[in-house]
């Protein structure tokens, strides 16, 4: 069974290792700064949150208004899928092979 490894020499081979290597340990450790960072920014806004009810609620209401947002955008997909599956099953009456229904 061959691999991309095949046709280089051992010291290509090598380098092309190490730097996987080094490409995985530098996003290992981006990943893990990232997730520090998270952690770092919900403790801060669990600080500010506990101090400040009213902008607990502020953020509450926000939050609120997105989850409606998305789910009358996802309503208005549905719908218009909906309505292009019944324009395509009327199309398919008239011309059989063209609607794939």
């Amino acid at each position: 069974m061959s691999n991309e490894y095949d046709n280089l020499s051992f010291e290509e081979q090598l380098h092309l290792t190490e730097s996987l290597v080094r490409q995985r340990h530098n996003q290992q450790m981006f990943l893990r700064r990232n997730a520090q960072l998270l952690q770092q920014e919900l403790e801060l806004e669990a600080e500010l949150l506990e101090d400040s009810p009213e902008l607990a609620q502020v953020i509450h209401s926000f939050n609120m208004q997105e989850i409606q947002s998305n789910q009358q955008g996802l309503e208005n997909v549905l719908a218009s899928k909906e309505s292009a599956s019944k324009e395509q099953s009327v199309w398919s009456k008239f011309f059989p092979g063209l609607g794939g229904n």
